[in-house]
């Protein structure tokens, strides 16, 4: 084999975050929209990669540079990744890697991870290196703490696994929910993310008022085991409340915002049974639990204040295109 191209799915978190990061359940789906990528042998000692998507042009480096100087930002998982499997699976000649993504990055789908695992189900398909999906977890999750340090993977198991899973960190528990369909909506604030800063904000509640940010983790975590209670009983009224329940306690932790918040009311006042904030807030995403009969009211509202993302949940995992 030469040449392989793989996708990987981005994602949505319906409850959990932050708590995640410290050892409390999540629910993460998977989206439709997918991060591309191709890997061709070159047969030289090179690594270039092409990234526009990403934001790079274009990358080369010898095999023996590789992880050396700072990295870019939109190549440091590759690279990074690529290295620790070359030390795993040494190889004198090198790859020519390019991506193309179905998502702008600004939406919070987490094209970081996505690119990480297709990259990783690439990479070990075109050296015939068999990973089961906890092999190719293990892996990937490798490359993020060495680029980050700290993460807690709920998003490389939701381009791996694929679906809508139950997930305590680091892939202890990968759970798949088995629901035909998700009834919810998407907003977009219009707003990208500063998670790096609203991460070092919530560590530093946790070490200065531990008692009660632990607390808000434990109600975090029951709620994510109530919403995988409502998502089998299809019972979409219950998963609004715990929706509401969840955005709550994002309202404690300090990451709601002023464009969250207008969506959130848009969408309950137009009909929606919940509705709260997805993954770290700040911006980004909302998600809005409505059933048929009030969508057109929903989405009508929430074009008003935000935008609609047209985007599918419960999409499949990591697979081989071509």
């Amino acid at each position: 084999m030469q040449k392989i191209t793989t996708s990987a799915p981005g994602k949505l978190m319906l409850c959990g975050g932050y708590a995640v990061v410290h050892g409390r359940p999540c629910v993460v789906t998977a989206v439709d929209q997918r991060l591309y990528v191709t890997v061709e042998k070159n047969g030289n000692d090179q690594f270039h990669l092409e990234a526009p998507d990403l934001g790079l042009s274009t990358y080369s480096k010898t095999l023996t540079d590789l992880g050396k100087r700072d990295l870019p930002k939109a190549v440091r998982f590759i690279e990074t990744l690529y290295k620790i499997f070359l030390d795993d699976h040494p190889q004198n000649k090198g790859i020519r890697v390019s991506t193309k993504s179905d998502f702008s990055s600004s939406f919070g789908f987490g094209s970081s991870s996505a690119v990480t695992v297709a990259f990783a189900k690439a990479l070990t398909e075109l050296y015939q290196v068999k990973l089961n999906e906890k092999e190719l977890f293990d892996l990937c999750y490798r490359a993020v703490i060495a680029v980050q340090g700290v993460g807690s993977g709920f998003d490389l198991a939701a381009a791996i696994w694929g679906g809508t899973i139950y997930y305590i960190s680091p892939a202890k528990v990968v759970e798949r929910i088995e629901v035909d369909k998700l009834p919810i909506v998407v907003g977009y604030t219009g707003v990208k993310a500063d998670t790096p800063t609203l991460v070092r904000m919530i560590n530093n509640k946790l070490e200065s008022d531990t008692a009660r940010i632990e607390t808000i983790f434990d109600s975090i975590g029951d709620i994510s085991r109530d919403v995988v209670k409502s998502l089998n009983d299809k019972n979409w009224e219950q998963l609004g409340s715990l929706f509401n329940q969840h955005q709550a306690l994002m309202r404690q932790l300090g990451v709601s915002s002023p464009e969250l918040e207008k969506l959130i009311t848009a969408s309950s006042t137009a009909g929606a049974h919940g509705a709260g904030l997805s993954g770290a807030g700040g911006g980004d995403c909302m998600l809005s639990v409505v059933e048929d009969e009030s969508k057109n009211s929903v989405i009508k509202s929430l074009n008003q204040v935000g935008e609609v993302l047209d985007v599918k949940l419960n999409a499949p995992g990591v697979r081989i295109e071509s």
